[in-house]
């Protein structure tokens, strides 16, 4: 009899945790779990510092300042998925008075990932170039984010679609101006959003951390509107100590005629002397633009070794 109480018990604790709880917070709807409200903590301050959140970007930009070392695995494949040519390197930056180079430990490449000028032979690989080689000495740079802002507007070209990329890796969510057709549609926080998606805050264990677990998925029944959707998913975990962005994985996707893109990315941070930094960084994407050729390309950038100058 006391067993079956207790598996009574047990049962009725779980579906009364396991319920959600729709809030509504300047005229927006959020889901959290009953055990969320519940602890009644401030969940406004959360979401908001959540939409909020530069750490994701700021552990990029603590890269710039510190040594640190890479295995970057590039595969540009063809289009029945077998691999048309691929760049394996260790690579070790060095910072040194203030200025970071780069040494090239290792190198394996095949196929065409280079031009007769030894220059990259795909965006794909000029992107991953942009985010974690360093080319000749670079000095000055700090990790300090207030005041500064990814833009596109100044530049042109190549150049131009690198920063608009970037601005894909480092603020998801954001809208990008200067994308025809996908620019707006890539903020997930205004009121044009919230009638596309569903946002949910959960608390997960993250390798040993607690942490709020933010979702943003597609509503499931959308009709005509299902064209306007770019982000078919995004997950991030943040510390829930110093809401420090752990962890995010996310895709995107979109049909405009004159181009079309599906891309996914992985990444895991770490901690050096109490910098957030990137760990493993996990990219996968097809991509098409009218009059140029179509790239496939995965990549993985592994990071290790951190350290002062």
């Amino acid at each position: 009899m006391k067993y079956c109480l207790f598996f009574i018990y047990i049962i009725g604790f779980i579906a009364a945790h396991g319920q959600d709880t729709t809030i509504i917070i300047d005229n927006k709807k959020w889901t959290l779990p009953e055990v969320v409200v519940r602890n009644n903590f401030d969940y406004k301050k959360v979401l908001q510092q959540i939409k909020d959140d530069t750490s994701f970007y700021k552990a990029f930009k603590n890269l710039r300042t510190l040594n640190y070392s890479s295995f970057n695995d590039i595969k540009m494949l063809d289009k029945k998925g077998g691999i048309q040519a691929t760049l394996y390197s260790k690579t070790q930056q060095v910072r040194a008075n203030g200025c970071r180079t780069m040494n090239v430990l290792q190198e394996q490449v095949t196929g065409d990932m280079y031009t007769d000028s030894h220059d990259y032979n795909y965006l794909t690989a000029k992107l991953y170039a942009s985010l974690f080689f360093t080319k000749g000495k670079i000095c000055g740079e700090t990790n300090i984010i207030a005041g500064t802002n990814i833009s596109a507007e100044d530049k042109t070209g190549i150049d131009k679609h690198k920063e608009q990329l970037k601005t894909l890796f480092f603020n998801p969510g954001k809208k990008i101006p200067g994308i025809p057709f996908v620019g707006n549609k890539l903020d997930l926080y205004d009121d044009r959003a919230h009638k596309l998606y569903d946002y949910r805050l959960d608390i997960q264990d993250y390798h040993g951390t607690t942490c709020y677990v933010f979702s943003i998925t597609p509503k499931e029944t959308l009709g005509p509107k299902v064209d306007d959707i770019v982000v078919d998913n995004m997950v991030t975990w943040f510390d829930q100590r110093t809401l420090e962005v752990l962890a995010r994985n996310y895709s995107l996707s979109y049909k405009a005629g004159v181009y079309d893109f599906d891309v996914s990315m992985e990444v895991e941070m770490t901690h050096f002397n109490g910098l957030l930094v990137p760990r493993v960084l996990r990219y996968k994407g097809n991509w098409g633009v009218i009059f140029k050729k179509r790239e496939r390309g995965l990549f993985t950038a592994t990071l290790f070794d951190f350290g002062k100058e």
